[in-house]
């Protein structure tokens, strides 16, 4: 059994999605954000020293604690996927393609989308309201000298890749490296960022064609990074 710490509206659910596709047990145990702060409560302190999302405890294998999004898939594919259905064959050319997305979701894709939304809301509440307009001009200088023309770049790296690649990011087959950039896809398509990019807009769809999905957005919802 495979117990998830999840924290609503967060990259957890991509865990969710990877369990339902695994067809593994698993134990759901959803944590709530501050409402003001938007910030992960302490409960998930008690499971992890850093108190993020996602963080999974093996009950299987002594309870083993696993935190970070692409550590906990690794764990996953290799622990929990016998039969390699989610994780090309190690060495092939898919595989090479798989590990760098893998690791490209988080590392290049996700930071400046994350710092898009933080940025945009440097004129709303909890900033005082003396500093949103100050706070607003600097969001909009950082939108266009820096944001702006990097998440263009990113949006048509992955464009072109999946034009060279096939219908998912490794290849022909899906794999849980497209369930790892399925968040960043999305944060970057919550404000009609996918525009002009048809295989970035066919790949989500075809990820919410996926019964595995649909069961995971069911249970949990779908995850929403819009900002402003």
């Amino acid at each position: 059994m495979i117990e998830v710490h999840h924290l609503d509206n967060s990259r957890s659910q991509r865990v969710v999605w990877l369990l339902e596709e695994l067809g593994l047990p698993y134990e759901l145990i959803t944590h709530e954000r501050d409402p003001q702060t938007l910030l992960a409560p302490e409960s998930l302190r008690e499971v992890h020293p850093l108190g993020k999302a996602p963080v999974i405890r093996d009950l299987a294998r002594g309870g083993r604690v696993i935190a970070e999004s692409g550590a906990i898939i690794d764990y996953l594919i290799e622990h929990h996927d016998a039969e390699g259905r989610l994780a090309p064959s190690a060495g092939s050319e898919a595989w090479e393609r798989y590990r760098f997305w893998l690791h490209h979701a988080e590392g290049s894709g996700m930071p400046p989308l994350v710092m898009r939304l933080v940025f945009s809301r440097l004129g709303q509440p909890p900033v005082p309201a003396l500093a949103r307009p100050l706070g607003r001009l600097f969001a909009r200088g950082v939108e266009q000298q820096y944001l702006g023309p990097e998440i263009r770049r990113l949006r048509d790296f992955w464009e072109r890749s999946l034009e060279a690649s096939g219908p998912w990011f490794a290849g022909e087959a899906f794999s849980a490296a497209d369930i790892q950039m399925s968040f960043a896809v999305l944060a970057m398509a919550g404000r009609g960022g996918l525009e002009g990019r048809p295989r970035l807009q066919a790949f989500l769809e075809a990820c919410r064609e996926r019964p595995a999905h649909a069961r995971t957005v069911a249970r949990i919802g779908e995850f929403s990074l819009s900002a402003g």
